[in-house]
């Protein structure tokens, strides 16, 4: 399942590298640019399989750091909803309760972020991650906005039109893969805290 998923995301990167080479010049993206990289969000059973798998890939040190880090954040999130936690199951806060706790901790560094400012497990990275920075124009006739949070310092960059995307096959092949990945919503930072 694994490398099924690591094929479905190569295309979200190849359409990312391809807007890359042709608009590059305004799309701010690069290697140390953490604007993305903070607050807690949700992702799917597939992406934290991916994690558990680029996780297990880092030295020890390295994973000692991420599961700290992880279990910091955690810390943090089950203050601000006590009721909630492990297994970490985003749907039993619901949207609204999540998107609260996320708000809150907003500025709080995701715990794969490295020092120097660079993505622990890069390869391994989650489908959101892969798609902020550029807005996406489906084949279903829909524009995904760029979720970017500092687009409005760079010119042209929030002009920037919807990048075309065959997103129907992509969609189709994502339910596929979620449907045979058990497992609920969760976060990177019980991903991360499992270490």
């Amino acid at each position: 399942m694994i490398s099924r998923y690591q094929s479905l995301l190569h295309r979200i990167d190849t359409w990312f590298a391809q807007a890359m080479a042709k608009h590059g010049d305004v799309i701010p993206c690069r290697a140390g640019c953490t604007a993305c990289c903070h607050g807690p969000f949700d992702i799917s059973p597939a992406d934290a399989a991916l994690l558990r798998t680029g996780i297990a890939l880092l030295p020890a040190k390295a994973r000692g750091e991420v599961r700290v880090r992880g279990e910091l954040l955690l810390t943090r999130m089950h203050e601000l909803a006590p009721a909630w936690g492990a297994p970490w199951d985003v749907s039993v806060l619901g949207e609204e309760g999540f998107d609260e706790v996320a708000e809150a901790l907003a500025g709080e560094p995701c715990p794969l972020l490295g020092d120097d400012g660079r993505c622990r497990v890069y390869e391994h990275r989650p489908l959101v991650c892969r798609l902020i920075g550029l807005p996406m124009l489906t084949d279903l006739g829909e524009t995904l906005e760029n979720a970017c949070p500092i687009q409005e310092q760079f010119p042209g960059y929030p002009e920037l039109p919807g990048v075309p995307f065959d997103y129907a096959a992509f969609a189709a092949e994502e339910l596929a893969i979620l449907a045979a990945t058990p497992g609920p919503e969760t976060t990177i930072a019980a991903i991360a805290a499992e270490g």
